[in-house]
């Protein structure tokens, strides 16, 4: 039995969660799969899957197991691709995690690029507003918004974008236009209790800083209903430019105290710790970091629309932020 071909079956079962749809991804009969995957519960004296009518999971055994493999497939890909230097393509399966509203706004329809750039390769988009365990859930890199707290991962800086208080124009025509942050506590805030600080902000002006806490009665928690309550005017956002990037570039929003700062928005590349990035990690990463930089962009934004509040790249510098682990950019 071809020990790395059984691991890449097992962790296959493992993601789909089927022995059926392991043989379609991998090209091969069903019983094929089965067979190599009781192989390798044989060789190993011990029960990687637990089988019922809701499908299959892994044991205790089956989850370390599948990490472990995952590594090797992963390390026995990089040396293919060390090996064969510029004519490299990467190939396989990656895993990626991402925000709902971020991934569908500002990462799936850029995956066209990407799959075109490396066309041997395959993309599951695991999308969750919540800091999934990637380990777990099988996750090779994960795109996090905002705060790390997570001390068990990896992680890289990639963009940075701008906070802004976002509202319909018929809002603010309706309930009057704020003149100073103070305003907004008569004002209907729809409030993120997804992330810290969902309701409280410090607002700047040079060395002037006032702290905000928001009034609302509509509180959500997914980005999607902040952006779904404002535009349907049932108040205004603290919110990040990426947040309402097509409804500003179209005037459907529009941003109030303009002349005061927000703390900004930070776009992490996250993953697991333990072992190095895979390169298909690695290059995934990078494609999101030079395309929120400015690079090709989907044709639903155009991003030099705003270069006031725009995001900006990183340039793949770690900064301290301890006890997350950083790398740098390749």
């Amino acid at each position: 039995m071809d020990r790395l071909a059984a691991m890449e079956a097992f962790v296959r079962v493992v993601e789909v969660g089927s022995f059926s749809g392991a043989a379609k991804q991998l090209r091969v009969s069903q019983p094929t799969v089965s067979k190599m995957v009781a192989q390798l519960e044989d060789r190993l004296g011990v029960r990687l899957l637990l089988r019922s009518t809701h499908g299959l999971a892994p044991t205790e055994a089956g989850q370390k197991f599948y990490q472990g493999a995952k590594r090797a497939i992963e390390e026995a890909e990089d040396a293919d691709l060390a090996a064969r230097g510029a004519a490299a393509t990467l190939s396989g399966r990656l895993r990626v995690s991402a925000m709902v509203s971020f991934a569908r706004l500002h990462v799936i329809p850029r995956l066209p690029i990407f799959l075109a750039q490396h066309p041997s390769l395959e993309v599951d988009v695991i999308l969750d507003d919540r800091d999934i365990d990637l380990i777990e859930a099988g996750i090779d890199v994960g795109l996090r918004l905002g705060e790390l707290a997570d001390s068990v991962l990896t992680a890289r800086k990639i963009a940075t974008c701008a906070r802004l208080v976002i509202g319909t124009p018929s809002y603010f025509q309706s309930k009057g236009v704020p003149q100073h942050p103070a305003d907004l506590l008569s004002h209907e805030a729809v409030i993120y209790e997804q992330r810290p600080g969902g309701a409280t902000w410090g607002f700047r002006q040079g060395t002037t800083e006032i702290p905000v806490t928001l009034n609302g009665r509509l509180r959500v928690s997914a980005a999607e209903g902040v952006r779904e309550g404002v535009l349907a005017g049932l108040g205004f956002a603290v919110a990040s430019e990426w947040l309402f990037a097509p409804e500003l570039r179209s005037s459907v929003v529009k941003t109030v105290l303009d002349d005061w700062s927000l703390p900004p928005l930070d776009l992490w590349a996250v993953f697991p710790t333990g072992r190095q990035a895979s390169a298909k990690a690695r290059a995934f990463a990078a494609f999101v970091e030079q395309q929120m930089s400015g690079g090709e962009s989907p044709s639903s934004y155009d991003h030099r629309h705003s270069a006031k509040h725009m995001a900006t790249a990183a340039g793949g510098r770690s900064i301290p932020l301890h006890p997350i682990k950083h790398i740098k950019s390749d």
